[in-house]
């Protein structure tokens, strides 16, 4: 998961850095145009984090689902976005725990790391449980949402996930 951040910074900062090398000389050279003012939209190449940033510690079982989530999402030859949005739903819903029946600490049905139901056609409880076949099942769903590789992660995942 680190990876995954440090590697989106760096490709920002890297941009940012190029921008500033090439454009600069360029632009430092070049004659006085007449221009007005136009407005123009600016799509950024990721979206900007909203808040102060912060930063939790996983465990074990954790890191082994996170590990599992980035497996089946190249092993569904899907992008590290669809990785990112896949870990950040898991982490919403079951802080990265394959949760199984909670009782009355449960709503409904909903189990693994997904807290996705059988009620709902996720599949068994077996399978849901099941750290790959939850995420391909996730992921599934992901493709099926027009534009999700350029929504906002929370979009895109309350989009697949619909809340019960």
């Amino acid at each position: 998961m680190n990876t995954i951040f440090r590697k989106s910074m760096l490709s920002v900062a890297g941009l940012a850095f190029a921008g500033g090398v090439f454009a600069g000389p360029i632009a430092a050279h070049a004659n006085p145009v007449d221009a007005k003012p136009v407005a123009v939209a600016v799509q950024s190449a990721a979206p900007k984090p909203q808040g102060e940033q912060s930063h939790i510690s996983l465990n074990d079982e954790q890191t082994a689902n996170v590990k599992a989530i980035i497996a089946a999402t190249k092993k569904a030859g899907l992008p590290e976005r669809a990785a990112v949005i896949s870990i950040a739903t898991s982490l919403q819903e079951s802080k990265l725990e394959n949760l199984g029946h909670l009782g009355d600490m449960n709503d409904h049905d909903s189990l693994g790391l997904f807290q996705q139901r059988p009620s709902s056609g996720w599949g068994t409880p077996e399978q849901i449980t099941d750290p790959e076949y939850s995420t391909t099942a996730f992921l599934k769903g992901l493709k099926q949402v027009d534009g999700w590789q350029d929504m906002a992660l929370t979009d895109a995942a309350q989009t697949v996930q619909v809340s019960a």
